[in-house]
């Protein structure tokens, strides 16, 4: 019936939820679910840890490398489609609206609060189901195959003091590309994992899937006293073996040799292989090694193959103990956690003996009031490498940055013994987070800290929750308008709120406070964003917060203020405040909102931006491509100048707008700058969230370059950072003589810059001006003769104003 296909608004999730509460402790699905699912009896009586091997193929066009196995298509899915997306459409009548899971809703509301359009998926690959039709048992298999890992078993109203455990995902990460005769790469998502087809590996016509997959452990028999695994285990698919060409597997490692002659000569970076798992593997002679990169010929294809990349040395030679002291070795660190944060959750330290991190990883091990959970799948909150000379005792603390949250007091510190190093193996410890007394749920930045007890030498890095789960009132209680439904046919279309943009209304500033000038101030050599002005000049001021810069030689306290259309610092002993009532003469203090933002937007002139970045953040964060249009000037623009690949989604309508204003203002290079527009229009639609962020963003990448091989001076006065920690952040950026240029010195910079930025979460305005204050403390100032991000704070510091001036309230519309 047509009719029931239809997706209907108006669905009473009340009444279809209102069993959630009757869940049965021992059967892994709603009781009302066999309505839907046939299989439903075999299956609360079969082994839930089956180990149905989870394929997802991403099909793409030849000559192109596949997309991340992150896309909905392959690993999103908590359900039984492999397509969040169809969600948000109809679906077949075998699939009931009451089969879906906690961790789908959850995901439909992440759509309906990031993605104000229903966006259409991508086009895959159909399944070949006919040869299921008739065969029960076949069906019944693959059916399973999709639900690994997945509970849809849990109370509804009770997901907000869950710990998280409906949050189970498929997170078997693999990836299969199609080539064709002209070949390509295949790259294994998040890692540098690669597979280089040449042209002619296969015949013209023919066509080639080849499959990456990394498993975590690598093989136990390689490591020991002259062996160390640096990969992990990589397992090689592919679909066809009539082949004219070798293929390359090009894989970065976790160790370079030491530079010494001794270490050259008695360890070398080497490649085994194997047709099975289990081995036997042999040593592959078709290697070439640069640094900590190595590149391998497979001549011997077949259609499954494994490879694990290892250091190994013929002996060891006193005064070396093991094949550790012949090698720079590097640990990855990775901080896994739920989805979502909850009143009590657990957070996990892994540790890899490879470069490879996880976007999700499964944890088998998991204890809920002293009983042991199912496999959970977490997310990956963030990671850290740092160099460690050889295998020893580490302690691993995780400390709350918050006071409304505390680690549990077992759970603060706790040891990894060298022999588990050694192993090569993954690490994982746990640790349990709770929140104290009542508060509202919020995110929040602990500190991880890792001590190498010998040595003492200490590791740090801070890392930022996601966001508490969000409310699911919204969709289970919805108005009583169908009370006797038998079955739900298809999964309700949620309706997504329209982002409404304020209009900008350039008037005059709005100002409460002045000051008058107690002294004149006039400079021979003129400084960027410092006022100068007359006795009795009146000064308007845009708030009584107070700035700190250098000024010519000392650091000063300053306020934000207008004179002679221009705004700038001045110096806060320099003025008498006085309130609005008592100033006389205004009329130089005067300025339009349009002249504020073009001001504010300044010191984009001059920063430093990566252009990729700015698109992909801009895009994920405007939700209406006409606003955005307007302010830049394309009000003529209509849907008919999109092309199809663009027509689709709001975010790609907004990033083919800024990509056409990007290439206006390249053509016109002497006039037009393109970061510098694109903040002004921004501004211009209220969006002071985003503009915050890609300000935060520009200015810790400019600092970064700005300060080169000097960023180690700041990060002793930031954060009293070590030698050793200091090192650890230039290892990954070291050149071929083992030291990093000076061209590149920026990298290393940005790395500690980004890391610190995040302790503060969203406090951007303490982030610069912490910066500021530690950069003016430097021997030798940068933020002396380079002002632009003095002209940044100036920028946060008048948005409070620009936004009670320029839009108006709901009050004033109405």
């Amino acid at each position: 019936d047509v009719s029931e296909s239809k997706l209907d608004l108006d669905i009473d999730w009340s009444n279809v939820l209102k069993h959630t509460h009757a869940v049965s402790k021992t059967n892994p699905f709603w009781n009302e679910l066999s309505a839907s699912n046939p299989f439903v009896h075999d299956i609360a009586a079969s082994n839930r840890n089956e180990n149905n091997e989870y394929l997802s193929i991403l099909k793409e066009k030849p000559y192109l490398f596949s997309k991340v196995s992150s896309n909905r298509d392959s690993l999103a899915s908590s359900g039984d489609e492999l397509d969040i997306d169809c969600l948000l459409r109809k679906t077949s009548a075998r699939r009931s609206g009451r089969s879906k899971s906690v961790s789908d809703f959850l995901d439909i509301i992440d759509n309906r609060r990031f993605s104000p359009h229903k966006t259409t998926p991508q086009k895959t690959i159909p399944s070949d189901v006919q040869w299921l039709q008739n065969d029960r048992e076949a069906y019944k298999m693959a059916w399973l195959s999709h639900r690994q890992l997945t509970r849809s078993c849990l109370d509804l109203e009770a997901m907000s003091h869950s710990p998280g455990w409906a949050q189970t995902q498929a997170t078997d990460i693999r990836v299969v590309c199609k080539l064709n005769h002209e070949g390509g790469s295949v790259q294994l998502p998040d890692s540098d994992i690669n597979i280089h087809v040449p042209v002619g590996h296969v015949l013209p016509g023919e066509f080639q899937e080849v499959g990456l997959k990394a498993v975590l452990n690598p093989p136990s028999s390689f490591n020991n006293e002259l062996s160390s695994t640096v990969s992990p285990l990589i397992e090689v698919t592919l679909s066809n073996l009539n082949t004219r060409e070798a293929i390359f597997l090009e894989v970065k490692v976790a160790a370079k040799v030491k530079n010494d002659p001794l270490s050259q000569v008695m360890s070398d970076i080497v490649c085994f292989f194997s047709l099975s798992k289990e081995g036997p593997f042999k040593k592959l002679e078709n290697c070439y090694t640069y640094q900590d990169t190595i590149q391998v010929k497979l001549m011997d294809l077949s259609h499954v193959m494994y490879a694990v990349i290892a250091v190994q040395a013929n002996k060891i030679q006193p005064p070396a103990t093991n094949i550790w002291d012949y090698v720079h070795r590097t640990v990855s660190v990775g901080i896994y956690g739920p989805k979502y944060i909850h009143p009590s959750f657990t957070a996990v330290f892994t540790i890899f003996s490879h470069n490879y991190i996880p976007g999700k990883l499964t944890i088998c091990d998991i204890k809920k009031r002293g009983k042991s959970m199912p496999p959970v799948v977490f997310q990956l909150w963030g990671k850290h490498t740092f160099l460690l000379e050889k295998p020893q005792d580490l302690n691993i603390s995780l400390l709350s940055c918050d006071p409304d949250f505390e680690v549990k007091m077992e759970d603060q510190s706790k040891n990894i013994k060298e022999e588990e190093l050694k192993t090569g193996e993954m690490i994982c410890q746990q640790f349990l987070f709770s929140m104290l007394g009542c508060r509202e749920m919020h995110f929040f930045v602990f500190l991880v800290q890792i001590k190498v007890l010998k040595t003492r030498q200490v590791m740090q890095f801070h890392v930022t929750t996601p966001d508490p789960a969000p409310k699911l009132s919204g969709i289970i209680n919805r108005p009583k308008r169908l009370q006797n439904r038998k079955e739900i046919k298809s999964a309700p279309l949620l309706l997504i709120p329209t982002v409404k943009y304020p209009k900008f209304q350039d008037k005059t500033l709005s100002v409460n406070t002045y000051g008058v000038a107690l002294k004149t101030v006039l400079r021979q050599n003129k400084i960027d964003y410092l006022l100068e002005y007359f006795k009795g000049d009146t000064i308007a001021l845009l708030g009584e917060d107070k700035v700190k810069a250098i000024g010519q030689t000392k650091i000063k306290e300053w306020y934000v203020g207008v004179l002679r259309r221009k705004i700038g610092l001045v110096h806060c002993k320099n003025v008498k405040v006085i309130s609005k009532e008592q100033a006389m003469d205004t009329a130089d203090s005067e300025l339009t909102t349009r002249n504020l933002v073009e001001q504010m937007a300044l010191p984009f002139k001059k920063l430093t931006y990566i252009y990729s970045v700015v698109l992909s953040t801009v895009s994920e964060s405007v939700y209406d491509w006409r606003a955005l249009a307007e302010v830049l000037g394309y009000s003529h623009m209509s849907l008919d100048d999109f092309n199809e690949a663009h027509a689709d989604k709001e975010s790609e309508r907004v990033a083919h707008v800024v990509k056409r204003m990007k290439e206006d203002c390249h053509a016109n290079k002497k006039k037009r700058l393109f970061l510098y527009e694109l903040i002004v229009a921004l501004l211009k639609i209220d969006c002071q969230g985003l503009v915050a962020r890609l300000t935060q963003d520009t200015v810790i990448l400019t600092s970064a370059v700005k300060l080169g091989k000097y960023w180690r001076e700041l990060a002793e006065k930031l954060t009293r950072l070590t030698k050793q920690q200091i090192e650890a952040y230039e290892v990954p950026h070291q050149g071929k003589n083992g030291v990093v240029a000076l061209e590149t010195m920026w990298k290393p910079a940005y790395d500690f810059l980004y890391t610190w930025g995040a302790h503060y979460g969203d406090g951007y305005r303490d982030v610069l001006q912490d910066l500021q204050s530690a950069l003016d403390k430097m021997k030798n100032p940068v933020t002396k003769h380079w002002r632009e991000l003095t002209g940044t704070l100036i920028l946060v510091n008048c948005m409070e104003v620009l936004r009670g001036s320029a839009f108006s309230t709901m009050e004033e519309e109405e």
